[in-house]
């Protein structure tokens, strides 16, 4: 009985734990991001201006260089979808318990892994889908305000209280953010939202879910890392790149994951995995004869750092030409214990996708299960001076040529910024060996 009690115990704290966690981080989200009118915006490569235009043609890619030229810029809705049709990946309570633990949520502990999702997430939607796929759905989601989500995060405490103290397993509920989807028009679309949602579903809070947080645990525990430990960003690089490896899906058996070694990207072992030469289980010897040149796309990820114990102020152009890269698929970063997505720029500030909301457990595994948890309409802004010095850059390259096209790209920032110091010119400088 003495057992009993105390395993009641255990659970009423892990409750009590679990709705303050959602009150606690649904505050996160809820102050309005303001953007100048008269600065351009960048977004994973694409150029957006707030500033009314006349042209209404689709937006098109551009540098940073190229802003003193005449580009065609997005509008505030052009912006507004693209930012809502990338992958969100957040908290989540009340999922499965994770391998060596009995923890059932990643609160207060898992921003980096998720942000190291969603980058990954990020590829696999320009893998699968394109750079310029918009979800149809993107500007039904309602805005994350404060009154709406705080008011809905105490109700479920009550709840969770109430219930406790009856002794019944409190039920959390999910929020309905918009309404459902609907069917799509054409075979193309259907096609398209079958593969958004397949690539979610991987993601999912489940021990079966290829990509999804329980595998990433039971993966980072080989490197000494534990469910509820702090997952630094070259950490997470490294755990993606075997989560990858390991799946056995057939769409992500034609992409790989290479992190850099010591700031410095290999160009040899990058074309070595395009061609499926990369000694994995797929093909250990890279003798496969089906496996010919340019057959994987790559994920090239470089865990780095930009100053001492504080960001480099230097640094600032460097970040700003790294995201305005259309190959670039953001930064897995944040501030000092606190990880963020960094997708795009404006003027000194980053912007971002913030994990740290929690929202309930979804089951990805029912075909129609709700998507609109998984995108979010409110982005964030963040002065680059707050930045942790510690991160990790994305690219994702398709092919060989694209690399080509990737390198020559970083060699030109390398030669702007080799001045600043001999790291950075190891970072965007590519080696053969």
């Amino acid at each position: 009985m003495e057992t009993n009690g105390t395993d009641e115990v255990e659970k009423l704290k892990s409750k009590l734990m679990s709705a303050w966690h959602n009150v606690k981080y649904s505050w996160v989200l809820k102050s309005k991001t303001a953007f100048s009118h008269n600065s351009p915006v960048f977004l994973l490569g694409k150029c957006y201006h707030f500033k009314a235009v006349d042209d209404e043609s689709p937006t098109e890619s551009c540098t940073a260089e190229a802003l003193d030229d005449d580009v065609v810029t997005g509008n505030v809705d052009g912006f507004r979808k693209d930012f809502t049709s990338r992958v969100w990946l957040t908290y989540r309570e009340e999922f499965p318990g994770l391998p060596g633990s009995t923890l059932t949520s990643d609160c207060g502990w898992g921003c980096t892994l998720r942000a190291g999702q969603m980058i990954l997430a990020q590829a696999l939607l320009l893998h699968i889908l394109g750079r310029d796929w918009i979800w149809s759905e993107a500007l039904t989601l309602e805005p994350l305000d404060t009154e709406t989500w705080t008011s809905s995060a105490a109700r479920r405490l009550v709840a969770t209280v109430e219930a406790s103290i009856q002794g019944e397993r409190a039920q959390v509920t999910q929020h309905p953010l918009c309404a459902a989807q609907g069917g799509a028009e054409d075979a193309d679309s259907y096609l398209q939202e079958a593969y958004h949602r397949t690539i979610v579903s991987w993601f999912g809070d489940g021990p079966s879910a290829q990509l999804g947080i329980h595998r990433l645990v039971k993966l980072g525990m080989t490197s000494g890392k534990r469910g509820g430990d702090w997952y630094g960003p070259a950490v997470v690089a490294h755990i993606l790149r075997k989560a990858v490896d390991e799946a056995v899906d057939a769409m992500l058996k034609g992409i790989s994951v290479y992190v850099a070694q010591d700031c410095t990207v290999y160009s040899a072992d990058v074309t070595d995995s395009h061609s499926g030469r990369t000694g994995s289980h797929r093909d250990p010897q890279g003798l496969n004869s089906e496996a010919a040149s340019d057959s994987r796309a790559v994920i090239i990820l470089i865990p780095v750092r930009l100053g001492g114990e504080k960001i480099n102020p230097g640094y600032l152009s460097f970040v700003k030409s790294i995201l305005s890269l259309e190959y670039c698929i953001g930064i897995i970063g944040g501030k000092p214990k606190q990880a963020y997505y960094f997708v795009g720029f404006q003027d000194d500030s980053l912007i971002y996708m913030d994990p740290h909301y929690c929202q309930s457990f979804v089951h990805v595994s029912t075909s129609d299960f709700p998507l609109q948890s998984f995108h979010c309409p409110s982005p964030k802004k963040m002065p680059f001076s707050k930045m942790d010095p510690s991160c990790t850059i994305g690219f994702y390259s398709k092919n060989v040529e694209h690399y080509e096209r990737i390198s020559n790209e970083l060699s030109k920032v390398g030669k702007s910024f080799k001045n600043l110091s001999e790291m950075l010119f190891h970072i965007v400088t590519n080696y053969s060996r």
